[in-house]
Order: C-alpha cells, then structure tokens, then sequence
C-alpha cells in the first residue's frame, strides 16, 4: 500500500503530483483511492504543558516526575489484552497520540489533580498561568 500526503492549505490542493506519480509506478489495473483527514499528532506546546504538570504534581506529591508520567498513563492509556489465555492489561505512552487524544488525556489528568490531590493545573488561558510556567516550565 502506498500512502501520499496531499494538503489542502489557502483553499489550494498540493501534493496531487505525487499522486500522478505514485500511480505512474503501479502496473495497468483497477485501484481503490480512499481519502482520510490525517490525524495530527500531538503538539510540542501540548507536551510542554504536560511536563510542567507533572512537575507541580510531582512537587506537592513528593513523587518522581516519571512515576506521575506512568501512573496517569496506566491510568488512562491501559488496555486489557489477552495473550496465550491470560488478560494482562498494557499501557501506552503519550509520543503516539493524537492532538484530540491528548487534550482528553490532559483533560482527564487536570480532572483527576483537582479531585483526588486538591491540585489546579492551569492551561495558557489561565490568568495564573504565567506564575505557574515561571515556576514549572523550566523544570
């Protein structure tokens, strides 16, 4: 299977090119042509923020940074699995999600560290946010 990554940007398709070529190397024949929104992955900006979290978590917690990072992703990115008849339950890391599968999972953190630790963690909207980045962003 090959896949192309053609972009719509200013109201003008580019990339069509390389669809011309691609099909100029497959042999004579029928081809199905399947067009998807590509999912974009997560933002630097979105793992930044992620980090200073965990950082102020990790801080009132008395917690390794790292362990806070796992714990929400066994958290909130396990699954059950089964293998050779046993259910083991996986989790993954964050570097795979996308920018909607992140703001959920940053979400779901922010719940949590408001409800179980007392702990506000505010976005870049927040008035606050300023003093919170002076004291996490640079951890």
């Amino acid at each position: 299977m090959t896949e192309i990554e053609v972009m719509k940007i200013g109201g003008k398709v580019r990339g069509l090119e390389s669809v011309a070529d691609a099909f100029s190397l497959l042999r004579n024949g029928k081809y199905q042509v399947i067009i998807k929104r590509a999912d974009e992955r997560r933002s630097i900006d979105q793992n930044a923020l992620m980090w200073m979290w965990f950082a102020c978590i990790a801080t009132d917690t008395q917690t390794p940074v790292q362990d806070v990072h796992d714990y929400y992703c066994k958290e909130y990115l396990s699954r059950s699995v089964i293998f050779n008849g046993k259910t083991e339950f996986v989790s993954r890391g964050t570097s795979g999600l996308t920018k909607a599968e992140f703001t959920e999972f940053l979400n779901k953190v922010q719940a949590d560290a408001a409800a179980e630790l007392g702990i506000t963690l505010p976005t870049p909207e927040d008035r606050a946010f300023e003093m919170f980045y002076q004291e996490y962003g640079k951890r």
